[in-house]
């Protein structure tokens, strides 16, 4: 059937045109405002820390189009200019409040502007202003005038659907660790020389704790062994003076697991540079604010830490905070330390939402050190997140590139990670080491003060750079040797000399701890079986010498390395370890056995526990209480998940 309209007719449909699409226009408005009435905070300047964003969305033709046909040839009323004022980019600040559950939402108001008489008019672009990361619901889109003609239509409108059921979906966890395997058993006569890079890093044992505690068994790869044993502190020999930055120290005796075997421990103390005589320091908050972050573990946990350090600085340090998701931001710019209230204050805005572009973040915040740079003071950007980089600079490679170029100018990189589920330990771990920094995991508050409050020397303040350690075994004594951890930090031996080989660097009283198992010549306990061709008989070395330590490090600002020797003498055997050593020990087995338990002839959970147990050292802090407890929790739920699969989940390495 055709439909033909009159001139008087169309002349009376056009006089109503106008007056139905300002209609139209009011009533979808009057729905979307009705959504959340009052839920929308007023809009703040960028100066105060907005973190939510309008942006101009393209333009979609299908959409147009079809609503351009549905409208017949339509001409409404231009947009008025509120509106049209409204399409520019904004920062708004959305909150709910007073909702039982929150839910991410989008507001959308469309305009178009198609002039009247115009045939190409029904083709017009149309601007879409999108609000994103308010807590309130979805509005619904304009109402289009066939829809609305439908709803104006006398019908007898049936029962709305029920609302469907909430949907529960499993967290997936996507955690990442670096594969690694346990350093082998070296025969000396083969291979004299062992050569690593040294490392204060003790993310792994707390990263660990936690999964302990969330009753996860924590996969092998991220257990490190020098992590855990780096954890503690086991009263190592300090320098007198910063003249010399540190001291290296040596034990030998018999291991505790077989006394056919010996452990030797290598102790280094960095001299310890009191919190008042601190040198001047700018420090760089780089924190993760993207939807990732939106955890009680995660933001609100790292804005409690940070606030920590925040307390502790002086009128004559800078600080600035930098912010990156989908982009990043200037949160603070650089300002004294002692403006406290303000730095606070601009902690406690941070809010999550969005992509994680973490490359954009660490460009930001290295400009921000570089113009608030402090000669001979201290510069370092701490970059807190869960690692989870999504858009922008993702790839690993690339990000440790770009750390790397930047760490020539001076400027160090400290890594904290925070969360579970999707945390990428390697990645953390990888840039802090490039960054010529430290890498601390946080997952309790008692963690942040111990690392950002006690700590705070160590972490901030570097005295020796490029610290890198060379032992050369003696074959007539030592059959064979095996160095426990470090499998990420192992240097080519003629890397020891190369002053361009990048190594770990030592903060003011930090300790490092770092244990050898050596079987001596003649010894029942050897593992690898006798060559055929080899040299039963080597020459003795001089005066006893079971081998000659090397270690070399550059000074803060030095380009050229210092070196110092030590021979290990066998007359240093102990009859017994010191307690100290047998903490390490405890602490080193405890990570062998999480691994899966192959290198300490037996001794498991019980033993342990009992050596632990036994010792009177000092345990002001109660971290070798928590210790025991960690091994005893670890003993029940390994014990359990190897009869009958896993309690609550066993963390997955990719």
């Amino acid at each position: 059937m055709n439909v033909r309209a009159t001139p008087q007719s169309s002349s009376n449909l056009r006089s109503t045109r106008p007056l139905t699409a300002a209609l139209l226009t009011a009533l979808a408005f009057s729905i979307a405002g009705c959504q959340a009435p009052g839920e929308l905070a007023q809009s703040r300047d960028k100066s105060e820390g907005d973190t939510l964003v309008a942006e101009v969305a393209p333009h979609d033709d299908t959409a147009a189009a079809a609503d351009a046909a549905a409208s017949a040839a339509a001409a409404p009323a231009a947009p008025p200019a509120p509106l049209a004022e409204a399409a520019k980019p904004i920062r708004a600040d959305a909150r709910a409040k007073g909702a039982a559950e929150q839910s991410r939402g989008q507001v959308y108001a469309e305009a178009k502007a198609m002039p009247a008489g115009n045939a190409a008019a029904q083709s017009a672009s149309l601007d879409r202003i999108e609000v994103t990361g308010s807590r309130i619901g979805p509005a619904p889109r304009m109402l289009k005038r066939s829809q609305f003609a439908q709803m104006a239509a006398p019908s007898v409108l049936a029962p709305p659907a029920p609302p469907p059921p909430p949907m529960h979906q499993a967290s997936v966890d996507t955690e990442k660790y670096a594969e690694r395997d346990d350093n082998p058993v070296q025969r000396t006569s083969e291979q004299p020389l062992s050569t690593f890079s040294i490392d204060v890093d003790t993310g792994s044992y707390a990263n660990v704790r936690r999964m302990l505690s969330d009753g996860q068994r924590p996969p092998a790869d991220a257990v490190r062994a020098e992590e855990f044993i780096n954890y503690f502190d086991y009263g190592h020999a300090a320098p007198a003076s910063l003249a010399t930055p540190f001291r290296v120290s040596t034990e030998l005796a018999p291991a505790p697991w077989n006394a056919q075997r010996q452990l030797l421990m290598i102790g280094i103390k960095g001299f310890d540079v009191p919190k008042k005589t601190l040198p001047p320091a700018n420090l760089v908050f780089l924190i993760d604010t993207s939807g990732s972050m939106d955890s009680p573990d995660k933001l609100p946990l790292l804005k409690s830490s940070f606030s920590m350090l925040a307390k502790q600085l002086r009128a004559q340090d800078r600080i600035s905070i930098v912010v990156y998701a989908g982009s990043a931001g200037l949160v603070l710019p650089p300002t004294p330390g002692d403006r406290k209230e303000e730095i606070l204050a601009a902690l406690d805005r941070l809010q999550a939402g969005g992509s994680t572009n973490g490359g954009d973040g660490i460009r930001l915040a290295y400009a921000m050190a570089k113009q608030a740079y402090v000669g001979n003071g201290v510069n370092r950007v701490i970059l807190a997140t869960d690692g989870d980089f999504n858009v922008g600079t993702v790839d690993n490679n690339a990000l440790e590139t770009l750390v790397a170029d930047q760490r020539k100018s001076g400027i160090a990189l400290t890594t904290l990670g925070f969360g579970r589920g999707n945390y990428n330990d390697e990645l953390a771990e990888k840039l802090a080491d490039v960054g010529d920094g430290n890498h601390a995991y946080i997952d309790t508050l008692q963690e942040a003060r111990k690392v950002l409050v006690e700590e705070m020397g160590s972490t901030l303040m570097t005295i020796a750079r490029d610290v890198k350690i060379q032992i050369e075994f003696n074959p007539a004594l030592v059959a064979e040797y095996r160095l426990i951890g470090y499998e990420n930090r192992l240097l080519k031996r003629e890397d020891f000399a190369n002053d361009k080989v990048d190594a770990g660097d030592i903060g003011a009283g930090h300790e490092v701890t770092a244990l050898y198992e050596l079987t001596p010549v003649g010894s029942s306990a050897m593992r690898l079986p006798a060559l055929r061709y080899t040299d039963s008989a080597p020459a003795v070395g001089q005066g006893g010498e079971i081998a000659n330590l090397k270690l070399r490090y550059k000074r803060p600002g030095e380009d050229r390395s210092q070196l110092i020797e030590t021979p290990i003498r066998r007359s240093s055997l102990r009859m017994v370890a010191s307690e100290p050593m047998r903490m390490a020990a405890s602490v080193a087995a405890f990570a062998d056995t999480l691994r899966g338990g192959s290198q300490y002839d037996g001794w498991g959970w019980d033993q342990i526990i009992a050596t632990a147990r036994g010792l009177k050292l000092d345990d002001r802090w109660g971290q070798r209480a928590e210790f025991i407890g960690l091994v005893e929790r670890a003993k029940v739920q390994i014990g359990e998940i190897g009869r009958v699969g896993p309690v609550a989940g066993v963390a997955v390495s990719e």
